[in-house]
This record gives structure tokens, sequence and C-alpha cells, in this order.
């Protein structure tokens, strides 16, 4: 189903994100940069011989770490960021068809139907906040040695490091799509998109 026909002209603008939206998305994004930054200067020992002040880069991969969920939970005060949570944990029968035609490598627009957010967007919003509870809590026993037993500690870095290479190639991947898409960007950028953009990539996308 189109856009409802009662809204302006194909040439106007209409809004996808409020400014509360994206000063989450840019938080989380800045704070994921830290961590996964000053990850690297940890095990990379060309990094580490570089940068050097180990103790103030664990500080700083530390608290960012703690601090990545604060602009999710700030950001529920917000109604129109708990409206799109919802979306994004809605998978229907179109997300299936776009999966499959995503699988097929299909790129007809008309074979991989969307609303405001296609399948591809909601498999990776679960999964990275998945991912990121399971740092935060491995992260935790990491740093808090002495309250866990050795086992505890041995297990949580081992799922801890290869997470955190699981979810920088994730990441990667996430980009690349948004430098693929300029219209996308401008989305997040601006909070606005053309409305020709959100006919053709969600047609079933309601204003």
């Amino acid at each position: 189903m189109p856009l409802r026909a009662d809204t302006p002209p194909a040439t106007a603008d209409v809004r996808r994100f409020t400014p509360l939206q994206r000063w989450i998305h840019r938080t989380t994004a800045a704070l994921m940069g830290i961590c996964i930054i000053t990850a690297a200067c940890l095990y990379v020992p060309q990094l580490a011989e570089l940068v050097g002040r180990r103790a103030l880069v664990v500080t700083l991969h530390q608290w960012s770490g703690l601090a990545l969920p604060v602009p999710v939970l700030a950001g529920l005060a917000s109604r129109a960021f708990r409206a799109d949570l919802g979306r994004l944990n809605r998978f229907g029968p179109h997300d299936r068809t776009w999966l499959r035609a995503a699988l097929h490598r299909d790129k007809r627009h008309a074979s991989r139907p969307a609303a405001k957010f296609n399948a591809g967007q909601k498999l990776y919003a679960s999964w990275i906040a998945g991912a990121t509870l399971v740092m935060l809590g491995t992260g935790l026993i990491m740093w808090f040695t002495h309250l866990t037993p050795l086992l505890w500690r041995t297990s949580a870095t081992f799922v801890h490091d290869w997470l955190a290479l699981t979810i920088g190639i994730a990441l990667a991947g996430h980009i690349g799509m948004a430098l693929a898409d300029p219209e996308s960007r401008r989305g997040m950028r601006t909070g606005r998109v053309s409305r020709t953009w959100a006919e053709r990539e969600h047609p079933l996308w309601r204003q």
C-alpha cells in the first residue's frame, strides 16, 4: 500500500525521525565508536604502543561501554521513539518476503516490501541490542574481578572478545549500507526524506 493519497505532492519531504531520535542515534554511535577505538588500542599491539596511557584507555572503554544503554533508556520518554521500537520489534509477512528477495539478490523494489523499517534493519537492530547487553554483562564481570570466580571471568573474556569482533564486522556492514544510500543518511542527519524515496524503499510506511 502506498503512502496516503491526501499527503503533499511527491516532491515534498516527509519526516522520518524527530530531533530526539537523531540524538539517540548519534550519541549511541559516538559511545560505540569510543568502545571500538579503545578496544583496538587495547588489543592491537601496534596501536597500544602508539597510544600508550593504557590505564586511561581502559577507563574510557569501561565508562563508554557502561553508558551505551543510557541514550536508549532516556529515549523511552519519547512517544515517537517508543513507537519506532514497536515497529522494529514486529516482524510481519512482508518482512519474510523482503528477506527472501534479499537472499536471492532480487533488487527489484516491488520484491522488497517494507514499512518504516525493512527486515534487514529490524534484524540488525535486534542483534545489536542483544549483543550490547551481552557485552555489558561480560564487561562488568571482567571489570569487577573480585566478585566472580575465575571460570566466569575466563568465559566472559572469551565471549567479550569474540563478540566484539562480530560487532565490528556488523557495524562495518551497517556503515557500508548507509554510505550506499544518501537519502537514508539525510533522513538520519536532518530527520526528513523525500516522498519519492519513501514510496520506493518503504511503500508500506504510512505517515
